[in-house]
């Protein structure tokens, strides 16, 4: 029992000395000291907290900085955690105005593309809660079904479990279809000021094609953890070097 306490009283001094480090680099930002504030976020990411809202200051700090990949980067983080956030997202649409690459996505066909849409609007963990939220609801439901006594009431029950049935069934397959395209694919953001992609994994190679810092791209295969294939949005491929990029 001592144990237990002594492990909640350590997790609680723990989120206390977090949220004053958080409001000391907020400060630091306000006042315009954004390296000072980019030092005390990523303190506070070393210690294992991380937030959208952490993502996003951070984002914010290296925006102001001029420092394009790194603020992509972590407004890319941010959307992780809250897929839908207007302020991000209007943030980072900004930050990839400053790009210098242009790459036009492969146009997708309307059912596909409100798949995607609906995919990406909550996170992994989102679709999962609200799994979990379905599920309380159809058993709340079902006992109502059960112990009513009324037949009206009965079938009202009944009709509305076997409703939140099938959103359950479709939730819990967007779940895991959401998790297994997060899984396969690895998007990274590139950080050099410019880097050259090669048509193989070595300096020698011919070059493809050249990309700047900031552009977002996908992951697909390593070789001896110097060199990763990368894929496009408009599915050119090519390698290059991975200290050039970081993977989100």
């Amino acid at each position: 029992m001592k144990k237990i306490l002594i492990f909640w009283l350590m997790s609680l001094l723990g989120f206390s000395q977090t949220t004053v480090s958080f409001k000391q680099a907020n400060a630091l930002y306000n006042s315009g000291n954004y390296k000072e504030a980019i030092g005390q976020y990523d303190a506070i990411l070393a210690s294992n907290q991380h937030s959208a809202e952490l993502y996003f200051n951070l984002a914010n700090c290296y925006y102001k900085l001029n420092e394009i990949g790194p603020s992509i980067f972590y407004y890319e983080k941010a959307l992780l955690l809250a897929p839908n956030d207007p302020d991000v997202l209007n943030n980072l649409s900004y930050a990839q105005k400053m790009t210098i690459d242009s790459i036009q996505e492969v146009p997708e066909s309307g059912v596909s593309k409100l798949l995607n849409k609906t995919l990406n609007s909550l996170s992994v963990d989102g679709w999962a809660v609200r799994c979990i939220g379905l599920v309380f609801l159809f058993v709340a439901l079902f006992l109502g079904y059960y112990l009513s006594h009324s037949e009206a009431k009965k079938r009202l029950f009944f009709i509305s479990s076997s409703m939140v049935l099938v959103v359950l069934f479709t939730s819990l397959g967007l779940l895991f279809r959401k998790d297994r395209i997060d899984k396969s694919t690895n998007p990274a953001i590139i950080f050099a000021k410019e880097t050259e992609v090669k048509t193989e994994p070595n300096l020698r190679a011919e070059t493809s094609f050249t990309l700047h810092e900031g552009t977002k791209v996908l992951v697909i295969e390593d070789y001896n953890q110097d060199w990763l294939k990368i894929k496009l949005l408009n599915g050119e491929t090519g390698w290059m070097a991975s200290a050039d990029l970081k993977t989100l």
